[in-house]
């Protein structure tokens, strides 16, 4: 079902409350968190200005950058004033010179997602190669419309499952 673009502004303002009271009880007490975001393409939920508060409240944000395709993403700090350049797929990107961190939170945008915790993104592997990867798992969270919900994705052996999705109603029981 396609929504309007206002629509969808709303939704990504609902969304971004329920996950801005769920990244502050998750951050209470820790040292600076690093939340890893995404800058919105085709119908994915436009969640820079909870970006920007979240930097201006002091939490470190970096940003998904696809530097080899069909290789491990790479999470560049990105801040309000960061000068993007053109990346992968024309996708606004920090510059290479923005060091790169490794999130302690990784917000990872969904086409679709299933009850049982998996997503479907736009085909590249991108999420499931990058977490394999890391030393050290963050928490995932899929990021997607209540309406995004799909019966299942067929999961393959190589899927890796999300720690919980939020929507626009909050966290969806997966």
């Amino acid at each position: 079902m396609a929504i309007s673009a206002t629509e969808r502004h709303m939704l990504a303002v609902q969304l971004a409350q329920h996950l801005q009271q769920l990244l502050a009880r998750h951050m209470e007490g820790t040292r600076t968190p690093v939340v890893s975001a995404y800058w919105p393409i085709k119908g994915e939920l436009d969640l820079r200005p909870l970006m920007t508060e979240l930097y201006n409240a002091g939490t470190e944000i970096a940003l998904q950058v696809v530097e080899t395709r069909a290789a491990p993403l790479v999470f560049r700090r990105w801040t309000p004033a960061t000068r993007m350049v053109r990346g992968d797929w024309n996708i606004p990107v920090p510059p290479a010179d923005a060091p790169e961190q490794t999130p302690d939170i990784l917000l990872a945008p969904c086409v679709g997602w299933s009850a049982d915790g998996y997503r479907l993104g736009y085909g590249g592997g991108y999420f499931d190669r990058t977490l394999a990867s890391l030393n050290s798992a963050p928490i995932v969270i899929g990021i997607g419309l209540l309406q995004s919900r799909i019966a299942t994705i067929h999961p393959q052996p190589h899927d890796i499952r999300l720690d919980m999705i939020m929507t626009e109603q909050g966290v969806a029981n997966t």
